[in-house]
């Protein structure tokens, strides 16, 4: 009965000096959790995806005044684009990747011939599309 007593009488000083021990604040939850992250990262996105396969500057633009992916769009992938924001945009673009299977992402899928219906047409005619390989390397 005694080592009882002192055993709890253990116990109930651990719990005491427990329940006093600060707790360590991490800060905010990040945004990007369970999001795909390229090899390439952001670099890459802003250096090789955003000018060569969104084209901003072409007159077939994804992003072009009137644009479905623009601002102004109303469409879940929208992109800053006046002043253009590289970390904005991909983050959205985020959201349509799979790291797991890279060549399944929306973000390739849908402007990819016979995949997915896309409102703006096949801009992709198939997998060997050059841009699919720039796409693609993005995840090497």
């Amino acid at each position: 009965m005694g080592n009882h007593r002192s055993f709890c009488a253990l116990v109930g000083a651990g719990l005491a000096l427990l329940g006093g021990c600060p707790t360590v604040d991490l800060g905010d939850t990040p945004t990007d959790i369970n999001l795909c992250n390229p090899a390439g990262g952001l670099d890459y996105f802003a250096s090789e995806i955003y000018p060569k396969f969104v084209r901003p500057g072409d007159v077939n633009a994804c992003t072009k005044a009137g644009g479905c992916h623009n601002e102004a769009g109303g469409n879940a992938l929208n992109f800053k684009t006046n002043p253009q924001d590289d970390a904005f945009n991909y983050r959205q673009a985020q959201v349509f990747l799979n790291c797991g299977t890279p060549e399944m992402s929306q973000f390739l899928t849908k402007p990819l011939a016979g995949v997915e219906a896309h409102g703006g047409g096949n801009i992709y005619g198939s997998m060997t599309d050059p841009q699919v390989q720039v796409f693609l390397d993005w995840f090497e």
